[in-house]
This record gives structure tokens, sequence and C-alpha cells, in this order.
């Protein structure tokens, strides 16, 4: 058998090859208890995200035949639950919609592709090992993007809840109209939706190890059956088809690839953030590691396989796996479980959710995203970094004045140019000696003790010299000599954070050495990495400031400086 530290490739790529022939028949009895408990959460979640994402109820139980089987076989969780979710079904809603499709039978296949596509992204960024892009993705500004559209999906799911028609337009035009209507309220509309809302929030306050959605959906379905409230204008499920879906590749066009490639794009890295921030929750807690990369990769299969089979795009809830880790489960054999119950649902038991009232829905989908209006993180923010906070206000939103796939891009584009805008400005540390500890330097503004090295001015980027920011370091080392009280008779940069310059980096050296030297002021590299010193003698800049120029360490570039004669 390979090591685990150096599996075959195929047992990389496929995990359960892995864990499965060291499955302990010990842990079967907590694994099935938490498939039977995962299946009862599920099941209604996915029925109320189908039509959250604009498909038929039994688009969201096709998505659990797939995902949870997929991600069993490829995943590297053991706690993870992937189906459906609330912010991955309002995607596809926003995605499909921009295109105006002609019919339900065209919204379906354009949701089918946009979930494929999205699948097929996965994989391919999980082959190149990817599995880092969420980094660049800002904390507030994703929270932010989240909160907001918990509240696009709540102002869309009241109309349910009061029996009214649902307005267009931007979440605040939705909300409007819902107020200029609330006299057309359905009065056993709101009484079911509202009392939908209660049980499910006093379960979760008052006994959480009760599955407040399955009792919800039974106790709507049983009401509703008993007084025949489609017969009292109460909006129903209707008749679900019975029997396990079909495999079909959406046909498309080409005018339509171009708008949901960029949909499919953003969706991943939602997508991405959430199940990896999931899946590292509880690798944490049970002391084992997850592999970003192929949790792209089993990722990516789940949405194939739910796009195949005309289901919901797939990510990892917190919340849904928070409620597999409760209920016992010890490896992926919990939602295989849940599969199989799954199978017996879509064959049998789908005529039971004919009566089940829209208001319910609703309510289970206003529950599902309430816990992801994180008002206290969002505080946090505001504590610990207000300028981030407002970038995450600015997210949030754009999700209810623009719509949810422009606040996306708003979200992802500030994030970014955050990250570049950082990267473009690092600090320079004018360094002094440790009286403490002889040879070694301080920065002076963070350490008082620090003593300043008379005549010279060493200094030290805090960061990895680039393109991008080699100009900004430049103007800040001449600006250091020109703001020096006493004249500077040497200058030192501590490489040290530096393992390699690209060539515009060699140029801005190149520019500062030859500043300098007009000023008769000798310019020193010190704690240079070969490849910093391979380049820099390629590009011509050993020869500009001289090799003999060049040190080991910041104590022997100083030493040499306090003998350069003073002009």
């Amino acid at each position: 058998m390979p090591d685990e530290k150096n599996p075959s490739t195929l047992r990389r790529f496929v995990p359960i090859l892995t864990w499965l022939p060291r499955y302990q028949k010990a842990w079967l009895s907590r694994d099935v208890i938490a498939g039977f408990t995962i299946w009862g959460l599920l099941i209604p979640e996915m029925i109320a995200y189908a039509g959250l994402a604009g498909l038929p109820p039994q688009a969201g139980l096709y998505t659990l035949l797939a995902s949870l089987t997929l991600y069993a076989i490829f995943g590297t969780s053991k706690q993870l639950v992937v189906a459906g979710t609330s912010a991955s079904a309002v995607l596809v809603f926003s995605a499909v919609t921009a295109l105006h499709p002609k019919s339900p039978g065209h919204y379906a296949e354009l949701a089918a592709a946009v979930v494929l596509i999205a699948g097929i992204f996965f994989i391919i960024s999980g082959l190149l090992k990817l599995g880092f892009i969420t980094q660049f993705l800002s904390r507030p500004v994703m929270g932010g993007f989240v909160f907001g559209l918990a509240i696009f999906v709540t102002v869309g799911q009241i109309p349910k809840i009061f029996g009214i028609e649902k307005g267009g337009g931007d979440t605040i035009r939705q909300f409007v109209h819902i107020l200029m209507n609330l006299g057309s309220t359905s009065v056993i509309t709101l009484v079911i939706g509202a009392s939908a809302l209660v049980i499910l929030f006093g379960l979760e306050h008052f006994a959480s190890r009760v599955p407040g959605g399955l009792v919800v959906l039974a106790l709507g379905i049983g009401v509703s059956s008993l007084f025949d409230l489609s017969s009292h204008g109460v909006e129903t499920v209707g008749k679900i088809p019975t029997g396990l879906p079909t495999v079909t590749v959406p046909p498309l066009q080409l005018e339509e690839l171009w708008v949901l490639i960029p949909s499919a794009i953003g969706m991943m890295l939602v997508i991405f953030s959430e199940a990896l921030g999931a899946g590292q929750t509880f690798a944490d807690k049970h002391r084992y590691r997850i592999d970003p990369d192929q949790e792209m990769i089993a990722l990516g299969a789940a949405n194939i396989g739910s796009g195949l089979l005309g289901g919901l795009a797939s990510g990892g809830s917190l919340s849904q796996s928070a409620v597999n880790d409760g209920a016992g489960a010890q490896s992926e054999m919990s939602p295989l479980v849940a599969t199989g119950l799954s199978i017996v649902t879509v064959i049998a038991l789908t005529p039971l959710f004919k009566n089940l009232p829209e208001a319910v829905l609703g309510a289970l989908i206003i529950h599902a995203v309430s816990h992801l209006m994180r008002v206290g993180e969002m505080r946090t923010y505001y504590r610990l970094a207000p300028q981030e906070f407002a970038l995450g206000i600015l997210t949030l939103s754009s999700v209810l004045v623009f719509d949810v796939l422009p606040a996306l891009i708003i979200g992802v584009t500030t994030s970014i140019l955050l990250l570049v805008y950082r990267a473009s400005r690092p600090r320079v540390s004018v360094l002094g000696t440790n009286p403490a500890l002889p040879g070694t330097f301080l920065d002076i503004g963070r350490h008082p003790q620090a003593v300043p090295i008379p005549g010279i001015l060493a200094v030290r980027p805090v960061t990895q010299l680039f393109y991008a920011n080699a100009q900004a370091v430049v103007d800040a080392i001449e600006k250091h000599v020109a703001d020096a009280h006493d004249h500077v008779s040497a200058v030192v940069i501590d490489l040290d954070a530096t393992d390699a310059i690209d060539i515009t980096t060699a140029e801005q050296l190149n520019k500062l050495a030859e500043a300098l030297e007009r000023e008769h002021i000798p310019l020193a590299l010190a704690h240079t990495h070969q490849p910093t010193v391979s380049l820099a003698r390629k590009a011509g800049l050993l020869s500009k400031i001289g090799v003999d120029h060049v040190f080991p360490n910041v104590g022997s570039a100083v030493e040499w400086a306090k003998a350069q004669p003073k002009q």
C-alpha cells in the first residue's frame, strides 16, 4: 500500500480509494445517524433553494444525487456537506435571468449550463493548483457581499410569506413594492408563513438538535392537506415528477456562453470561498488536513454531475456541515447514506410534497439565509479596520442597488484593487543598531531603543520588491536621504524580504544608484539572495553599484559604509 504522505496519482485524485479501505465498522452507526440527519435537513432546503434559483422543486432533489456522492468520492473533508446553497442558488438565478430565457425549458437549460461551466472551471483550476485564489478576496468585501446577498434573498421571499405578487427591479424597489401592496396580503398565507418562521427560529434556539426544516415541512404538508389550503388561495408546490433524472448536456448558443462564463467564474469564487472556509473549520477541529486543490476538483465533479442532472450549483455549507458534525459524522460515509435516502425520495416520496405551501418554502429560505447576516462580524471589521469595513458596506450596497452579479464584480474588483494598492505602497523601515544585541538592527520607527547610525541610511523594505512597488520604494529611499538631518555618506538596502527581483525592479535600483552617485553617495545591497544577484548581474545593476557593494548581511554592509569617506 502506498505511503499516505506519498499516495499514488490515482489515490491522490480519488481520496475515497484511501479512506474507504480503512473504514472502521465502529463508525458506521454514527455515520448512518448523521446521514439520516442531514437528509432530513437537506430535503426541505433543496426544494426551497430550487425555487430560489427559479427552478422546479425536483431540481433541488436531483442536486443531492450528484453532489453528495461525487464529493464523498473526490473530497478531502470528513465533515463537509456539499449540496445546493442559498448563495449559489441566487447566483444561478441572476446569471440566467440576465439572458431573458424564452421559456421554463430554456431557463432550465441555461441554469444547467452555468452550473456545468462552473464545474469545468473548478476542475481546471484544481488541476492547475489554483486553490490559493480565495486568499486574494478581502474578507470584509466578501462578508459584505454575502450579507447583501442575504438581504436580497430575504426581500425576494417576503412576498411568499404575505401571499402577494413579487415586484421587479433591484432590492430597494422590490421592498417598496411590498410596502405598497401590503393591503393585498392573504391572511391565511401570512399565518402559515409566519408560523413556519416562528417554529424554525424557536426550534433553533430552544431545541437545536431537532431538524426544524423537516418539522416545518411535515407540518406544512399536513396542515395544507387537512384543510385543503390550495382551495383557499394558498400557493402550493404542486406535483413533483417521480423517478430518477436523466443525464442531459444542455445546448448553448455562443452569445449565451459569453454571458454565462463570467457568471460561472464568479460563482466558482463564492462557492469555493465558502466551502474552503467551512472545510477548514472542521479540519482544524478534528486535526486533519484538507487539500485546497483537490477540494476544487471535488467541487468541480459535484457541479458537473449536478449540471448534467439538471440540479443546482453545489457548494459546502457551514450550517449543513455543522449539523453533520454535530450528529456524529466520522467520515464521508454519512453523505453517501444521505444519497441513498435521497434516491428513495425521488423514486417514491415526491408525491408527498404536492400540498407543501410556498409560504413554508419562503420561511425555510429566510431562516437559512438569516445565518449569513453576520452583524457581529461586520462590527468586528468596523472596530478593527474602518476602511475595510467601508469596502464591505460598498459591496453590500451594490447588491441592493445593482443586483447580485454586478455586485460580485464590484466586490472581486475591489478586493484586487485593495491588494494592488497595498502591494504598491510598502513600508520602508529605517534601521538603527540594537544596543541590547550588538550586530543586529531594529526599525527605528517601531523600536525607540534603536540607535541611529551616524551618516549612514540603512533601510529595509518590509515586503518583496517587484515591478508594482519598486518605484515607491525608491521614492521613499530618496525622500529619507533628502530629509536626513546629517549628510548621508552611504545608503544600505536590506533585501532579505526579496527572494528575486524582476527587470523593472533592477531598472529602478539602477536609477537610484545613478541619483545617489550624482550626490557622491555610494549604494550597497545586503542580504541579497542568489536569484537577486543573478538577475542584478545580467541587468547591469552590479556593474553600476559595484560587485564589492553586495554584502551577505546588514552588519558587514554597515561596516563598509562607515569606512566610506565623508563628502
